[in-house]
Order: C-alpha cells, then structure tokens, then sequence
C-alpha cells in the first residue's frame, strides 16, 4: 500500500514459540528403551563404583591389619627386650648386693675372728705378765735388777742418771745399787781400757716410782728425762713378745700357715 500523505512505522509481527515438552508417561512405547539403557548404564557404573570402593576398602583393611600387626609385633618386641633387660640389671644387681653382703660377712667374721685372737694374744701376754711378777717375788731378784740396772747404764751411757724402780723394790735397789755401778765400770774399763765415774742415784720423789704393772725391773732417765732406758719387766716382755710374735701365731694358729 503507499500512502501519499505521511509513512507509519508498523511494529514487527510477534513470534510464538511454543515448547512442547514430551511426557515418557504419555509416550511409554517411544522412550522405554532408552530410559532402560540408561539405568542400565548408571546401575553398572554405581556396581563399578561399589567394587571399587568394596575393593579399596578391603586393600585399606588388610593394609590396616598389616601394619596393626606388624606395629604389635614391634611393640611386643621391644617391651621383650625391655623386660630382659630389666630383669638382666636386676639379677645383676642382686648378684652384686649377694656379693657384697657376702664381703661384708667374711669381712665381719675375719674381723671377729682377729678379734678373738688378739683377745687371746693379750690374755696370753697377761699370763706372761703374771709370772713375771712371780720372778719379781723370787730370791734371784736382787740379782736380777743388779743386771737390768748395769745393762741400763751399758745402754744409757751418760754420767749422771737417775734410776726408777717400784716402791716395794727400793730397798733392793738400794743394796744391789753399789755393785751394779762397779760392775759396769769394770765392763767399760776391761772394754775401753777407760775408767768411769758415774754419779748413778736412786729417784727422790716416791710419787714417781713405777707401778706395779710394770712387773718389776727399772727405769733409767738421764740429761734431765730426755734420755730414758725402759728396762722394766714389762717392756722387756713386750719386746720379747713382739719379736716372737710370728712363731707364736704359728703355733696357736696353725691354720694361717
């Protein structure tokens, strides 16, 4: 059409899209096959998936297992070795206490048993003692401090001494003073061709006179006490004793030998 007087813009026509959307309820005999594959499809992969799974799961359980064991086996091992290893320390450490206990038993027994020795070593030099004082009560006395007295001035060699005794032995010591003091300058001057004339006396203080556990015999000092001659019964028993003390031992104790 033209139109001679003015131009109209016409809108452009309207297009209808319809979508017909297809039911495989109202159309069974069309889709029923390929709905059927397809679940047939998503039934397999789901059964591939569960036996992956399944499979996977029993690798990871036998794994599991394997490794729980095998850790046991380690842990049970180690806790073998631990308790061996205790018990090894403590089996050594009671053989150790055994043997020390056992040490300090011998010790304590030798210790008694030197004990008891001593004891009657003492007791035997106690008897000695008493028979001393049996010689002290003897009629060869006298003699006897006269020969202490000169073997003292023998070994004391000085000019001035002074001489100890008991206060029951004074009197004896007095008489036999004399001749014991000329004796030992006969046995310088015989020796040495010289005569002497030592000033030998008796000691003045009676508090100073020996006791009775010396057994007898005298004591000579001289250069005011810094020289002394024990010539007492009692030391010479101990020099005695001490010098024959391993024949002694052998004798009571043979089982040393």
């Amino acid at each position: 059409l033209r139109c001679t007087a003015t131009t109209h813009h016409q809108p452009p026509p309207l297009v209808v899209l319809v979508v017909v959307v297809v039911s495989p309820f109202c159309y069974p005999n069309i889709l029923s096959p390929s709905i059927t594959m397809a679940s047939d499809q998503i039934r397999q992969m789901v059964n591939f998936i569960l036996q992956e799974a399944h499979e996977k799961a029993n690798e990871i359980r036998v794994k599991t297992e394997h490794d729980f064991n095998l850790e046991k086996q380690t842990l049970v091992h180690e806790a073998k070795l631990n308790v061996q290893e205790e018990f090894a320390k403590k089996e050594k450490d009671r053989e150790v206490q055994e043997r020390i206990a056992r040490s300090a038993e011998i010790g304590e027994c030798r210790v008694k048993k030197m004990k008891i020795r001593d004891d009657l070593l003492h007791t035997l030099l106690s008897e000695a003692g008493a028979k001393c004082a049996v010689v002290a009560r003897g009629q060869n006395y006298p003699q006897l401090l006269q020969k202490l007295i000169v073997q003292g001035l023998i070994k004391i060699e000085e000019d001035e001494v002074l001489v100890y005794c008991r206060g029951e032995d004074i009197k004896m010591v007095e008489k036999v003073l004399p001749d014991a003091v000329q004796e030992y300058v006969d046995i310088i001057k015989r020796e040495s061709s010289v005569t002497l004339s030592p000033k030998v006396s008796l000691n003045p203080k009676r508090n100073n006179d020996l006791n009775d556990s010396t057994y007898g015999g005298i004591m000579l000092t001289a250069d005011s006490g810094k020289i002394v001659c024990d010539n007492t019964m009692a030391s010479r028993l101990t020099l005695v004793y001490e010098e024959l003390l391993p024949s002694i031992r052998a004798i009571l104790f043979p089982d040393e030998q």
